[in-house]
């Protein structure tokens, strides 16, 4: 038996096994067959591509409004953007042209609404409550909590190492320090340790803290007592503590809202401790999103209300202290 090529004129034998294969000729170059060449728009990105606009200057000056918007054609960009590199004064025009441009289209955050976290967990827990339910007192530290860490999660190296100003006020003075992205959170991570120990979970500074020490100096004892200055591995202790207190203030079910945190010179309820803690989480996430360059909006107006309301709350204490 015998196969053909499919003309019926030239059969071909088949292959042995018992020879080795057999290697086809090199294909034929399409110049030796006759045939017509392909045409220069069929070749696509080999074809060859079309001379550079060439535009008198009042012309490019025109452009340069379409082009600070983006909206010029790819030969005029390059026409342009090659024009810029020999003329100065277009050059700052339309550096001016850009900077209007950028005051139009504001930087916007990439991130969802606050408030849009709040409605998917109702939305979510309507349908089956928790069987182990979070405070409501607790949500707004929960929720700012977790933005903070949605903001960290990509950092680099250069991020972590921004610089950071901490403001605050001593007595009537007001102070300030100097510090890093990742020094905020160090403080955040410490003075969170507060409320830690009160509910009886591990303290993040060890033997280092001091009895009843207050937020600043137990921030000044981590810096000192830490790698100086901190780097991105003071995010991993910082989570799994919010974690842990979230956790464990829903174990310990509504009731524990009236345990005594002490600050060092006063204390605060838990409940109000935790609302202090979104605050301050809030608050520093700004702080970083500032340094870093990145927009950060406020939290969700349902959170926002209770700290507002704790604030109220302590302004008649505060108020007598300095009649005091």
């Amino acid at each position: 038996m015998s196969g053909g090529n499919g003309d019926g004129q030239h059969p071909t034998p088949e292959p042995n096994p018992d020879q080795p294969p057999r290697i086809p000729l090199p294909r034929a170059s399409v110049e030796d067959t006759g045939r017509p060449l392909p045409a220069l728009e069929d070749l696509g990105d080999l074809a060859p591509r079309p001379a550079p606009l060439v535009l008198e200057h009042r012309v490019l000056k025109a452009l340069l409004g379409a082009w600070a918007l983006a909206a010029c054609s790819p030969e005029e960009t390059a026409a342009v953007e090659e024009h810029l590199g020999d003329c100065g004064s277009c050059a700052d025009e339309a550096r001016r042209l850009r900077e209007a441009v950028g005051l139009l289209h504001p930087a916007e955050t990439l991130d969802l609404a606050p408030s849009l976290r709040t409605r998917v967990l109702e939305g979510c827990l309507e349908r089956r409550p928790p069987r182990i339910p979070l405070p409501e007192w607790a949500t707004p530290y929960d929720a700012e909590a977790a933005r903070l860490d949605a903001l960290l999660q990509d950092f680099g190296d250069a991020e972590w190492h921004a610089p950071v100003r901490l403001r605050w006020f001593r007595k009537d003075e007001p102070t300030s320090r100097r510090t890093t992205v990742a020094g905020v959170i160090a403080h955040l991570l410490t003075v969170d340790g507060l409320v830690a120990v009160a509910l009886g979970l591990q303290d993040p500074l060890g033997d280092v803290a001091a009895d009843r020490p207050t937020p600043s100096a137990r921030t000044e004892a981590y810096w000192r007592a830490s790698h100086f200055p901190p780097t991105r591995a003071v995010r991993a202790p910082w989570r799994e503590q919010s974690h842990d207190l979230v956790r464990t203030v829903s174990f310990t079910g509504g009731g524990t809202g009236r345990l005594s945190v002490p600050y060092g010179d006063f204390e605060l309820p838990l409940r109000d401790a935790m609302l202090d803690r979104a605050f301050e989480c809030w608050v520093h996430a700004e702080d970083i999103a500032e340094a870093v360059d990145y927009p950060y909006e406020a939290p969700s107006g349902r959170d926002l209300h209770h700290m507002v309301d704790l604030a109220a709350r302590m302004l008649p204490t505060v108020l007598a202290a300095r009649r005091r």
